[in-house]
């Protein structure tokens, strides 16, 4: 399990996390929604320990990332929204390091390697400098990354950006199989079409708070997920406004 409790975090006069206690279990694809500045990604970071939490507290399977943040990073797969990649180090020598840091066995390592490298299209690209990728293979090259070690809780920040619709597929097919595994897999994303399709419970946070929260078919029998995001985030007065301007 994924948790947080009372967790808040400022960056200097702005509070990106205003006490948020959440859980994600077990067994679901969980999808965190929210505007720009919501907080989903600070949150998201927290997990491995590349934030710490002002106060409150936050537990990967009982493991605190702040005391422990290896022993954290050994079980969760985390790719982020910004495309941060070693540029001068080819995919193939970036992913065979990570095995490394991971302590994956070789022969697992290989086999992780090949399964990857088929399933998201890569081969021909594994003996290319970083630099030299297309965003949307330097998109695929993180989500590898992410899944190499075979993680028990998966954390993607908007995952699908980039991606061509086949291997949006693929992804959404690992993501489910993780989930149906017993794993945890939450994923932020704007597109709440997306959200609506492959989520199974869905958290909204707005202003560094979550607003709403709930299994997505209880979601979807108060009204269309789109609306309903609008209506707690407080954007539908806003949008209005923005339509009367033109």
């Amino acid at each position: 399990m994924l948790s947080y409790s009372q967790v808040r975090k400022r960056y200097g006069d702005v509070e990106a996390l205003k006490g948020v206690t959440v859980q994600f279990e077990p067994g679901k694809i969980h999808a965190l929604l929210g505007p720009n500045g919501s907080g989903k990604s600070t949150l998201m970071k927290m997990a491995i320990g590349l934030v710490r939490p002002d106060s409150g507290q936050v537990r990967v399977d009982g493991i605190d990332p702040v005391e422990d943040p290896i022993s954290a990073r050994r079980i969760v797969g985390y790719a982020p929204e910004e495309i941060v990649i070693y540029e001068s180090l080819t995919p193939a020598e970036y992913l065979s390091f990570l095995g490394y840091v991971y302590r994956l066995p070789r022969d697992e390592l290989e086999s992780r390697l090949e399964t990857l490298i088929r399933v998201f299209k890569m081969k021909e690209h594994m003996g290319k400098l970083g630099g030299e990728l297309s965003h949307g293979n330097r998109r695929k090259l993180l989500l590898m990354a992410a899944l190499i070690h075979d993680p028990r809780v998966l954390i993607l920040d908007e995952p699908f950006s980039g991606l061509d619709p086949e291997i949006a597929r693929v992804l959404k097919e690992i993501m489910r199989r993780y989930a149906d595994e017993g794993r945890v897999v939450v994923f932020s994303t704007h597109i709440l079409e997306l959200a609506e399709a492959v989520a199974d419970e869905v958290t909204i946070m707005h202003l560094g708070e979550v607003v709403a929260r709930g299994p997505m078919e209880e979601l979807r029998g108060k009204k269309d997920l789109e609306s309903y995001f609008m209506e707690v985030t407080g954007l539908t007065s806003e949008l209005e406004e923005l339509l009367k301007a033109l």
